[in-house]
């Protein structure tokens, strides 16, 4: 028992440090992160929760969302696949897989990548695109995670990311770690959930490559034509911390969750998130849920204008189905969100277990 509060104290403590760190510049560096793909969510379920989950998620979709979660998954192994379309027609494709292995815990894999489709190569010399040339950006993210249960409240996670991006001759790699805790039952409290999680920590990312090669033409002398290089800026990741509450209520032939999440933005606004869950269990075979989720982005006014700003993704809804067969749990999720310009996003995910 010493050794979970001690667990939790140290995250505690680095909840403190690092929110206490990003407030005073925090509104003054929005748009200036990278790997901002780490930010773009996945899974049908947690989506729909607006994220608000992060003290109840659980299988591989909790990869993403709170690790702690991973060894929570009611099967033996799960399998999911999740593809979301994003602002401007942006794609997101997510892909994990993860086992439990007795008391050792429970390791996962996932892959989340970015298809953009064909973007015209405009240049300096052609910004009008005659020569009708095309690219395809590459942005991925691949993590491994470990998840294992200090206690029956008590779970704890880990998760290594590479990250990879790719725009024409130019890319950058990096890394970066998150760290996760979720306690059920608090304080006591039969259906209660605590979760806590640090992600995206790592060092600065940096582009590099001869996309970042330029010619220069020496006006005096004799000297031939040279070759520089451009030097990139080095970019901080979008840190984030979410502090979440849930509470369960079991009505019967129905299961109805609660869950709200406090999230700290080192690269922008706070946020608050609120979702709610309801199961029902129609056979001993088949469950249907419903969910919503709301995201309260704590905007600031403009101090020229003194309009406020904009949040422009709008609450969340959606449902899913679970069927157990022999030997298989067959999962289906949907969910969608509105935006203030570009459309909405619509998710859908499968998740198997064996």
């Amino acid at each position: 028992m010493k050794n979970i509060f001690k667990v939790i104290s140290v995250l505690l403590c680095m909840v403190i440090l690092t929110n206490g760190s990003n407030l005073v510049a925090q509104n003054k560096r929005t748009g200036t992160s990278a790997a901002t793909q780490l930010l773009i969510p996945v899974g049908g379920r947690d989506f729909a929760l607006g994220g608000s989950s992060i003290a109840t998620t659980s299988g591989v979709e909790a990869m993403y969302w709170n690790p702690a979660g991973l060894t929570k998954m009611k099967d033996g192994a799960q399998g999911m696949f999740s593809d979301m379309t994003y602002i401007a027609d942006i794609g997101v494709k997510y892909a994990a897989v993860g086992g439990t292995f007795g008391d050792f815990g429970s390791i996962g894999v996932s892959m989340k990548s970015l298809d953009f489709g064909k973007v015209a190569n405009t240049t300096e010399d052609d910004p009008e695109n005659t020569g009708a040339r095309y690219y395809e950006p590459d942005f991925s993210t691949f993590s491994l995670t470990y998840s294992k249960s200090l206690s029956d409240a008590v779970t704890v996670g880990f998760t290594g990311k590479i990250i990879s991006e790719k725009i024409l001759d130019a890319s950058s790699t990096g890394w970066a770690a998150d760290m996760g805790v979720q306690y059920a039952n608090l304080v006591g409290i039969s259906g209660l959930d605590l979760g806590i999680v640090i992600k995206n920590i790592g060092p600065q990312m940096q582009y590099s490559g001869s996309g970042m090669y330029r010619k220069a033409q020496v006006t005096t002398g004799a000297r031939p034509e040279q070759t520089y290089t451009i030097e990139a800026q080095e970019f901080e990741l979008p840190t984030t911390i979410d502090l979440g509450l849930a509470y369960n209520v079991d009505l019967g032939p129905a299961k109805l969750s609660l869950s709200g999440t406090y999230t700290n933005n080192s690269m922008y606004v706070d946020e608050f998130r609120y979702g709610g869950e309801l199961a029902f269990t129609v056979t001993s075979d088949i469950e249907l849920y419903g969910r919503f989720g709301i995201a309260d982005a704590q905007t600031k006014s403009d101090p020229v204008t003194g309009e406020d700003d904009t949040d422009i993704f709008k609450p969340a809804m959606g449902g899913g189905v679970k069927y157990r067969t022999e030997g298989m749990t067959i999962m289906v999720d949907y969910a969608v969100r509105n935006t203030e310009y570009l459309g909405s996003n619509n998710v859908l995910s499968v998740k198997l277990g064996f």
